[in-house]
């Protein structure tokens, strides 16, 4: 499998787009996500990025560990809604590519993002 650093600029940009895509289609059909409760969510995103954070230095993205707390991660997102295994990477782009969420998520590790784009790219190549 390759990793998020080798994919094509062009299939880059299809991530990109399918989760602008998805993202504001489940906008639009969901009242602005009036389903979510938004502040247990955004609680359970900060525990998540917490428990990851010490393991950056240490762990593969690919490797068991990492990918069962990417299990977490990916529920936690799909309360919002279910994104496709391209929209999915195309959250982790939106992190990296926006300073707001780089910089949010990099607070809880100078290579939040960076582990997160990999250790996304791997969850959805092999779960979605």
């Amino acid at each position: 499998m390759t990793t998020l650093h080798d994919a094509s600029p062009e299939y880059l940009q299809q991530c990109r787009n399918a989760q602008a895509a998805e993202q504001a289609a489940s906008l639009a059909a969901t009242n602005q996500w009036a389903h979510v409760h938004k502040a247990r969510a955004h609680q359970d995103f900060q525990r998540f990025y917490e428990e990851l954070a010490p393991l950056i230095d240490s762990t593969e993205p690919s490797s068991p560990a990492i990918q069962a707390l990417m299990a977490q991660h990916h529920a936690i997102a799909s309360r919002f809604y279910a994104p496709s295994r391209e929209a999915y990477i195309g959250t982790a782009l939106f992190y990296a590519d926006n300073p707001d969420m780089k910089a949010f998520h990099n607070a809880y590790h100078p290579r939040m993002v960076e582990f997160l784009g990999e250790a996304i790219h791997a969850y959805a190549h092999s779960h979605l």
